[in-house]
């Protein structure tokens, strides 16, 4: 049996079916802006492996910064015991940080990050004397993660609809309708003000991704939700959390999608990016106050302790990473990335089969009636060697933010000639079709 084929019937892939699993490719390499197959061709990388890879695959400077820390310790609990690793990379993360966001819990991935936020919220009150306030206030359209609290904070009408009798409830305002770039209506937070003043003594935290809902609904709305979000929070004590696990590092345009509105919140999770894509890590980053309030209450501890927090190696690619950020012009790149897509993107809006055209920073998103089928998706893919993975209803593109003019235009000619196939009309299996 080849790989292919025990791949085919043994192992299950995201959002996939086992019984009739889509194509998959069988990968043999990476570097730069693309995957290299077994077969010998290359495909570019158009989604930065969800989102990840924001330097390129196996850059130089993280590989070894990998391969010197394997050499040394490749896994030590952190109950108990601290490392140096741990220690460089919160000092760096706080540091790139917005300012006052300098405590710092490690975690395994994004979703454990929001996870521990929301605990952290709670925590924080019942630490206050308040153990009523244990609800959290999401956005529909929003996408927090795959584990249990965090389908509970994503779109309740989104990708996880099948598991709502797992899920604890928790409370939504409606997802924000102005446009990053359009007029800012303050009615657009009509539905947040009334949710918080409806539950005001019950809600431990507001939380969101700042400026960028990714996963559920590619949207990208107006920067003063956001300060209306962090007012809101101050007048009701409530926690604020921004979830910049997609946006952050660069994505979105500047350091932090929360920069666009000049706001900050009092815990932040990070992931991603974060290590560069080369190894699984994310972070919670909370204020002082935060901090202080739960390490005064009953109990002091945190209660929250993976097995592979703070893995060495995965801090020691973290903080290549950020070394990385540190000392290139990623923000004036992504700008170049956002006017490449602008210029060959935006005459798709004519297409008949063309709802929207959205484009910010290194986030490019055309938004369908119906996607082509995935024949068609697979032919785009081989025909052009651009490696796209639509979803829903959108053909999108991350790519790296390394990435020059000529990857972003083959990525851009990819998705010009799927956007202007036919849609497909034969039944979808889910909703979270791809």
């Amino acid at each position: 049996m080849t790989p292919l084929e025990y791949d085919r019937s043994f192992i299950w892939h995201p959002y996939a079916s086992l019984k009739t699993p889509p194509p998959v490719r069988l990968a043999r390499s990476a570097s730069g802006v693309e995957i290299e197959l077994a077969d010998g061709r290359r495909l570019i990388d158009a989604v930065s492996s969800w989102w990840c890879v924001a330097h390129g695959h196996n850059h130089p400077a993280i590989v070894e910064a990998i391969r010197r820390q394997s050499e040394k310790m490749c896994h030590v609990m952190f109950g108990g015991f601290t490392h140096e690793p741990a220690v460089v990379l919160a000092e760096k993360l706080a540091a790139f940080a917005p300012a006052g966001l300098d405590r710092v819990f490690f975690a395994d991935s994004g979703s454990i990050s929001v996870e521990v936020a929301a605990k952290m919220a709670v925590q924080y009150h019942t630490a206050l004397g308040h153990p009523e306030r244990c609800r959290i206030l999401a956005l529909k359209g929003g996408y927090h993660g795959d584990t249990s609290l965090c389908m509970a904070l994503s779109d309740p009408d989104g990708m996880h609809t099948l598991f709502k009798g797992l899920m604890t409830s928790h409370l939504f305002a409606d997802k924000p309708a102005c446009p990053f770039d359009g007029d800012w209506n303050p009615a657009d937070a009509r539905s947040l003000v009334n949710t918080v003043d409806a539950h005001r003594h019950e809600i431990a935290a507001v939380i969101c991704e700042p400026v960028f809902q990714a996963a559920n609904a590619m949207n990208f709305y107006h920067p003063a939700y956001l300060r209306e979000m962090r007012r809101l929070c101050d007048e009701t004590g409530a926690l604020l959390i921004f979830d910049e696990i997609a946006a952050g590092f660069y994505r979105t345009g500047p350091r932090w999608a929360q920069d666009h509105a000049s706001a900050t919140p009092d815990i932040m999770t990070v992931g991603k990016a974060l290590t560069g894509g080369h190894l699984t890590l994310a972070a919670t980053l909370a204020s002082a106050r935060v901090a202080e309030a739960i390490s005064n209450g009953r109990p002091t501890a945190f209660m929250h302790g993976p097995t592979f927090m703070a893995n060495p190696l995965a801090c020691a690619a973290a903080s290549a990473s950020l070394d990385l950020f540190t000392s290139g012009d990623y923000a004036a790149n992504v700008k170049r990335i956002e006017d490449w897509f602008s210029r060959r993107l935006m005459p798709l809006k004519d297409l008949p089969n063309v709802v929207d055209v959205r484009i910010l920073g290194a986030v490019a998103v055309v938004e369908m009636q119906r996607l082509p089928s995935q024949t068609d998706i697979s032919d785009v893919i081989d025909k052009h060697n651009v490696w796209l993975r639509p979803f829903c209803n959108f053909i999108y593109a991350m790519p790296p933010l390394v990435s020059d003019e000529r990857t972003i235009g083959r990525i851009a000619s990819a998705m010009m000639d799927l956007a202007s196939r036919p849609p497909d009309t034969t039944p979808m299996d889910s909703d979270f079709h791809e």
